[in-house]
């Protein structure tokens, strides 16, 4: 339809000329029927979600617009006022509405930027809301770059002179550089993102000079300036082909940006480093040696994009310096041809050597960031740098890929580098590492890991190496723990695709021989893997419980499945190798089959009927019974009756988890076999699955779903079925099409089949199957199976439940209401449902009046999956915004049926005969949702058809509903169906409405005529829609109701609607009214109530927050002190209502209420605390933080000097006891870890002050026992606080003073160090803010650039250079350093290393996960080296020295022995090299010992030989060094790798 309008306003457009020759007049007027039927068409399908609609409105109305323009210059009309009526259309609609701005752009060239800004002031403000969403960033782009083109334009045009770039840029300042200054510098991340990706590339090109402009604007203030001025000198760098000149202030402040604590910060400035306009611009030495700086300190960041961010930006540095380095060599060449030997000459040698050395560097960082013990966060972004290095600076080809393959001449460049003994990738040492890295516990490393062993490594690895791996392999395979049996499974993958021997290793370990007339390894290693499956299946079968713990299943079913998968041309080359290839895969169909069948029986149990039998899945305390009773079979012993366990067995997890997880795998492996095996080129040389074959795996998928109650083996399921069935469907067979087919009608069938079990949750996997099979279908197709199934699963929905329904039974209306659900939230079948979304809105609201609560509760969650399908996914339960809904007209344009009902539903609930009367309630089920619903709509959208009138009555007749939820409710629905044209109508009606005093009324109605007058006036004080005399008259209207809120007969509830309603129009109330509604509330809340009577609490509460907005907004300091007398109320939930203020909305900042609050809760605290009530006191404690943790300048930490003045001294007489008080319950630790994180931060802030030895030590005890990775989040978090609150003016005192502490201070950053390594961001954020503090009073840098805060890994090297350099070189510090190393007790990490494995399922973590111990040894290694050096040649520590050695030489000389002689031993000894590769604790011990033996050997050798060897070592330097050496290297050749060694 909509191509054809648009057609038809073509061809009109054509033949103008004809139709005005005809007619003699204008086809298009202001007021003409035409215009209007058009525009309206327009602008009711503007947001239609079907695909394409869009687009055609979008060009129809460009079209309209051009036939009008046409027709003024025939007609000569000058003033067009279309275009004018059209853009106070567009203004009218709200921010959210998508159709504003496609209209706007059409119109902005016929009415000039000048006009548009005039009418449309908020325009800026508007794009930058559009902007922080991410559906209306393109809309607000388009409407910005054609606002500052087309202003471009006409400023030239009009302009007596040629003007000056730079006065172009003032022109443009003058309307948009506060726009785009506000927002580069927001804080809202999707805000700051948007503008610098749409905004600021457009402004640069269009005004080139806007760069210097915006630049002048920024400053460090704040880390807000400093991204901004990033993102500027990036953009700048992109549109311009001028390189930037890296020195002074713009150095300094992109190292601040590679350093900042703001993950957007860095990735801006590392994207200035690493992008550039030419691909073949070398980077120089010092951007060279930023990114060298930079690297290492990112690679432990949380966030998974900056990870990415990060290897992209790295990957277009890397092929600056593959192009700059291949352009080098083209230019050396070129040189010594003309045999130049100039200066000149040599510069390319530099760049070439600058860049290969830099390349190396890199995979050297990468390679030693993949050991084991390493966060996951350091090893994925090491193998992301991998990757990198070897897609951008190896000769691999992909053949896949169009664009990114390597360039012609790689080779010449790789081979001079490896000429000079560098880019030597693929060594044995380095394959190791990455063969350590399947290992790991999470699948993206593996995964990862693996495919950089496949694509890039060569294509055979040793076959000593082949062999180990091999078994290896199998022994992880058969691993009764999931992430071990799937690194197994990858490691056969790859033992497969990188061995040529395969075929002979595996005839020792198969009893099953390959007699195919081709030796070929693809049918030997299925043979072995299917003969593996066949030994686990007999394991199972003879004892489960054995079969669990040793031989569970889905290790090997997991490895078929990444062999016949994931490998190219697995399938392929067994076809090509036996003329038995169909045999084989039905032989693993078969096995298959009998596995699922097998495992299902176990969860059934000793039932008569066998799995394949049952037609309903047995209940979770059958499956309970049925694996109780083979694991009391397994341990030999007699079934026994007993109460139910809490917690499940060790056994009962391993049966379950082998038998889920088994299944899960089983459908994967199915589903891709049928896409792999029926996909070209697999299928053009014959079929390796038959009929029977695709039968028989419909068969387990049809007893997987119908037959299993685990919703993650379903789930899992379900991944396989869904490719299963669109294969089928989309293949040419007609057999193989029935297939799926036939399943969907037995799954139908399956709903008038009358169960036996008890409620089935959703339906279990009926939903799933049907799911599956109808999403399989092509999408470009009528989807005849869809339509099938809509109308059998909504004729049983809508059919009434019998008479004699069973609530314990399932019925077959829930499951089809169900089956709607799940076919709704389907991603699969997306629009295609919409067709369907009337009957299915009309079935689930009917479906609320049923008796059945299973009914009830289905069709609930049906009608919220509509809502979301038709309106929008809500990120939250109370999101509104916009891009989760569409306007009224255009909701109803789409779904006309719906109109009629909801209001008919609406007009019965509200009928005055059927609500409730006689003392009875009168329920509607279904208008609860009515209402979401409507209020789901979005408003502000004009109805010009008054069509929406007819809600109004019913809503407003919904305020006098008895139920509190349908009040609120109505409410909002209210604001959605009233137009912008008629909100000062229906507020005004609404509050003339408003009882008078003597006025008999329903306390209901009135609460809910308050609740739609709140609503609506919130409303159009958000969009500005009421104009001042609308809004006079208002205010006066409510001030003449001011008894309802004044009166305190009043229902509190009554009241307390009726003063939000006045907090709003306050600012315009009159002054009389305002200070005699402040006398009446003082009074209320200083007069004793009774606080049973329902709402009193609330309304008091809201008073309190009254009074204390009041005395923020006037000012003046009676109103404060009156507002903080609030805290000294008898009545708690005053009290309860001000602190919770304070913490809140922080609006006191910079007024008179923060001196007077803070005085205020300081008096007041020793009192709190002997009140000893919990949930208050949290509160109270959170408060006094609040507000004494604040300086004078707004949002500086206090205990600054450099920054701010600190608030006064805490010297009160009690403050004493108050912190004797906070630090007895914090070392008590009886309270809730909430409570005790704001009084470790209050006791805090009441000690920075302090002098008292005692208690500083008590209190510096505790931050210590807090900061532990044991504790909870909240306690770490409040102990990094207390650090930045005051543990930086402690510090700064101790550096500072002639006489210090240095031991509590050194355990402040000492304590620092620790949560600096903690595993929650949020923990280390707050220590990085701690040590950038410390650092920049420690080096006195200027104000400006202390207030930004350096990231944690950057705080962690400060903090340890402070105490390197500052807290002496003696004997404390030292041990304080080696405190941080990890145990290096060689023996007992070997001997732990060759004990049987467990067969646990699970094994415990790591109380700190992020914590490195082998990372942190490394990083603290030149410090030791350094401390050791000060000691030696101080008089005063050389003896500690010697002694430390004494100390340690023997244990660290008899650990590098006993690690030598381990390496020794080679590949064929016990425990062997693979089985270390893996293994944290090894590798952490051996960093350790070799940092302990290079402090030890650079001890010795500074104390001289003679010193040494009276330290009684027996062992001299020289000779240490050597063992070290030969050591080091034969870990390196195991693949243990420590590259800061420093010998």
């Amino acid at each position: 339809m909509f191509a054809v309008f648009s057609s038809w306003l073509r061809c009109v457009k054509e033949c103008l000329e004809d139709i005005w020759e005809v007619t003699g007049t204008r086809l298009l007027t202001e007021n003409s029927s035409l215009i209007h039927k058009v525009t309206q068409l327009i602008w009711n399908n503007a947001e239609s979600p079907v695909e394409g609609v869009s687009e055609f409105v979008y060009n129809s109305f460009r079209v309209l617009l051009e036939i009008y323009s046409l027709e003024c210059e025939r007609f000569s009309d000058t003033e067009k006022p279309l275009y004018t009526s059209l853009l106070q259309r567009v203004i009218a609609l709200p921010w959210q509405a998508k159709a504003k701005y496609f209209p706007l752009c059409a119109l902005i060239p016929y009415l000039g930027t000048g006009k548009v800004l005039e009418h449309f002031t908020e325009l800026p403000r508007h794009l930058l809301n559009c902007l922080s969403t991410n559906y209306l960033s393109p809309c607000a782009s388009e409407v910005y770059k054609t606002m500052i083109q087309r202003q471009r334009q006409e400023l030239c045009a009009e302009a007596d002179h040629t003007l000056l770039e730079t006065e172009l840029a003032q022109e443009w300042a003058r309307h948009w550089l506060d726009t785009l200054s506000v927002a580069l510098t927001s804080e809202v991340t999707l805000l700051q993102n948007n503008t610098s990706s749409y905004l600021l590339p457009w402004t640069l090109r269009t005004f080139p000079a806007a760069f210097k402009v915006l630049t002048a604007s920024f400053s460090l203030s704040s880390p807000g300036h400093l991204r901004a001025w990033v993102t500027l000198l990036s953009a700048q760098r992109m549109v311009t082909t001028g390189p930037l000149p890296l020195e002074g202030t713009v150095l300094e402040k992109l190292r601040l940006g590679l350093h900042s604590l703001d993950d957007a910060v860095r990735l801006g400035a590392l994207g200035f480093l690493c992008c550039s306009p030419k691909t073949n611009q070398a980077l120089t030495q010092l951007e060279l040696g930023l990114l060298k700086e930079f690297l290492p300190l990112n690679l432990t960041c949380d966030s998974s994009p900056f990870r990415q961010l990060l290897q992209a930006a790295m990957k277009k540095a890397l092929v600056r310096i593959r192009e700059s380095c291949l352009a080098c060599l083209r230019k050396g060449k070129a040189n010594s041809r003309k045999g130049e030997n100039s200066m000149e000459s040599m510069e390319p040698v530099s760049v070439l050597s600058q860049g290969v050395e830099f390349v190396e560097w890199l995979v050297q960082l990468a390679v030693s960031s993949l050991a084991p013990g390493l966060n996951f966060q350091r090893k994925k972004t090491a193998l992301l740098l991998l990757a990198a290095v070897l897609e951008t600076c190896t000769d691999s080809w992909t053949p896949d890929k169009k664009k990114g393959q390597p360039p012609e001449n790689m080779c010449a460049l790789i081979n001079w580098s490896r000429e000079r003994g560098r880019w030597d990738f693929f060594t044995e040492a380095n394959l190791l590492v990455l063969l350590g890295c399947l290992h790991d516990s999470t699948n993206e490393i593996r995964e990862l890991t693996a495919e950089l062993l496949v694509k890039f490594f060569p294509l055979c690895f040793p076959e000593t190496l082949t062999a180990a791996l091999l078994e290896h392999a199998g022994k992880a395979m058969r691993s009764p723990r999931v992430q071990e049996a799937q690194a197994g499974a990858i490691m056969m993958k790859i033992v497969y695709q990188k061995s040529e021997t395969l075929s002979s290793l595996l005839e020792n370990n198969c009893k099953e021989r390959n007699d195919s007339a081709q030796d070929v390894k693809s049918v030997s290693f299925l043979l072995y893997l299917l003969c593996e499956l066949d030994d686990h299946c007999i394991t199972a079968a003879r004892d489960m419980l054995q079969a669990a713990r040793t031989r569970p299943i889905h290790g090997v079913i997991t490895a078929l499945q990444k062999y016949l998968v994931e490998v190219p041309d697995a399938l392929i080359s067994i076809q090509k190798a036996t003329t038995n290839g169909q045999g084989i895969l039905s032989r693993l169909v078969e096995t298959v089959r009998k596995i699922s069948l097998f495992l299902l029986g176990v969860l059934y149990g000793n039932q008569s009927n066998s799995a394949e039998e049952q037609e309903a899945p047995p209940s979770f305390a059958d499956m309970g019974n049925a694996i109780q009773s083979l694991i009391t079979q397994g341990r030999g012993l007699e079934q026994q009756d007993g109460g139910d366990a809490v917690l499940l067995s060790e056994e009962h997890s391993l049966i379950l988890t082998c038998c889920w997880v088994s299944v899960k795998e089983i459908g994967i492996l199915l589903g891709n076999l049928v896409e792999k095996a029926l996909a070209p080129p697999t299928a053009t040389t014959g079929s390796l699955l038959s009929i029977e074959d695709l039968q028989t795996i419909a068969k387990v998928f049809q007893e997987i779903l119908l037959k299993c109650r685990h919703w993650g083996a379903v789930e899992g399921c379900c991944v396989g079925f869904t490719k299963f069935c669109s294969v089928l469907l989309n293949h040419h067979n007609p057999d193989m099409k029935a297939i799926p087919r036939r399943m969907l009608e037995q799954g139908l069938s399956v709903l008038n089949t009358p169960r036996s079990s008890s409620v089935t949750r959703r339906a279990a996997g009926l939903p799933m199957l049907i799911l599956c099979i109808i999403a399989g279908e092509e999408a470009s197709k009528s989807r005849p199976l869809l339509a099938r199934s809509m109308s059998v699963v909504l004729e049983i929905a809508g059919t009434p439940l019998p008479d004699d329904w069973d609530q314990t039974l399932d019925l077959q209306q829930v499951c089809a209401v169900h089956i709607l659900q799940t076919l709704v939230r389907g991603s699969g079948l997306g629009v295609a449902m919409l067709q369907f979304a009337t009957a299915m809105t009309i079935l689930s609201l009917k479906a609320l009046s049923s008796p059945c609560w299973a009914m009830r509760n289905a069709a609930i969650q049906l009608f919220s999956a509509l809502c979301a399908r038709m309106l929008g996914q809500r990120r939250s339960r109370h999101d509104s915004s916009a891009q989760n809904g569409m306007s009224p007209a255009a909701f109803f344009t789409h779904y006309p049926e719906l109109k009629g009902f909801l209001l008919q539903e609406l007009q019965r609930a509200g009928d005055p005969g059927q609500g409730s009367g006689e003392g009875r309630l009168h329920l509607f089920p279904s208008l609860h949702s009515v209402l979401t619903l409507l209020a789901r709509l979005q408003p502000g959208v004009e109805d010009e058809a008054r069509s929406l009138s007819v809600f109004l009555d019913p809503l407003l007749q919904l305020a006098g509903s008895p139920i509190h939820a349908v009040r609120v409710m109505a409410a909002k629905a209210l604001v959605a169906m009233v137009s912008p044209s008629e909100q000062k109508t229906v507020l005004l009606r609404l509050v003339d409405e408003l009882p008078g005093r003597k006025t008999p009324c329903s306390h209901n109605h009135l609460h809910g005529q308050l609740l739609q007058i709140e609503a609506l006036l919130a409303r159009a004080l958000d969009t500005n829609e009421l104009q001042p005399d609308a809004m006079q008259s208002l205010v006066l209207q409510f001030e003449s109701k001011s008894w309802l809120v004044m009166s305190s007969k009043q229902c509190p509830l009554i009241r307390s609607a009726c003063l939000r309603v006045a907090t709003m129009l306050i600012r315009n109330c009159s002054q009389s009214f305002v200070e005699h509604l402040q006398e009446v509330l003082v009074k209320e809340l200083h007069t004793p109530t009774c606080r049973l009577q329902l709402g009193s609490a609330v309304f008091r509460q809201a008073a309190a927050r009254f009074l204390c907005d009041e005395a923020v907004r006037t000012g003046p300091a009676e109103q404060a002190d009156q507002a903080s007398q609030l805290l000294m109320m008898e009545d708690p939930d005053i009290r309860l209502a001000v602190v919770s203020w304070i913490t809140e909305g922080r609006r006191w900042k910079c007024t008179r209420m923060w001196n007077v609050l803070k005085k205020r809760l300081k008096d007041n605290l020793q009192t709190v605390l002997e009140e000893r009530n919990g949930e208050y006191l949290k509160v109270y404690l959170e408060a006094f933080v609040v507000m004494t943790g604040v300086t004078d300048r707004e949002g500086q930490i206090r205990g600054c000097p450099v920054l701010s003045e600190g608030p006064a001294p805490l010297s009160e007489p009690d403050s004493g006891e108050c912190v004797e008080t906070l630090l007895s319950m914090l070392e008590r630790a009886q309270s809730s870890p909430d409570l005790l994180s704001h009084a470790l931060c209050a006791a805090s802030l009441l000690l920075a002050d302090s002098t008292d030895a005692a208690l500083l030590e008590r209190w510096c005890e505790l931050l210590e026992r807090y900061s532990d990775p044991d504790s909870t989040e909240t306690l770490r978090l409040a102990a990094a606080r207390s650090l930045q609150l005051v543990g930086v003016t402690l510090v700064h005192k101790t550096l500072n003073t002639p006489a210090p502490r240095p031991s509590l201070a050194r355990r402040l950053v000492n304590t620092g160090v620790y949560l600096l390594q903690d595993e929650d961001p949020r923990v280390r954020g707050e220590a990085a803010k701690f040590a950038s503090l410390v650092n920049s009073l420690w080096r006195k840098l200027p104000g400006e650039r202390s207030c930004l805060h350096f990231q944690s890994s950057k705080g962690l090297l400060c903090l340890l250079e402070l105490l390197l350099q500052e807290f002496g070189a003696g004997r404390e510090t030292l041990e304080l350093f080696l405190s941080h190393l990890p145990g290096s007790d060689m023996g007992s990490v070997l001997q732990e290393l060759e004990e049987a494995e467990s067969v646990s399922l699970y094994e415990q973590d790591e109380a700190n996960v992020f914590a490195e111990p082998a990372a942190i040894a490394q990083l603290l290694l030149p410090y030791l080296l350094q401390l050791i050096e000060k000691m030696a040649f101080s008089s005063d520590h050389r003896e500690s020295v010697a002694h430390w050695i004494t100390t340690n030489a023997a244990g660290i000389l008899q650990n590098v022995g006993c690690c030598k002689l381990w390496c020794s031993r080679g590949a064929a000894a016990a425990p062997g090299p693979l089985s270390a590769l893996g293994c944290p604790r090894l590798h952490s011990a051996v960093t350790a010992l070799f940092v302990r033996a290079t402090v030890l050997l650079h001890a010795m050798e500074i104390l001289g030989e003679e010193q040494a060897a009276g330290t009684g070592t027996g062992c001299t330097p020289q000779r240490l060094r050597l063992e070290l050496e030969e050591t080091h290297r034969l870990l390196t050749r195991h693949g243990v790798f420590i590259p800061l060694l420093r010998l």
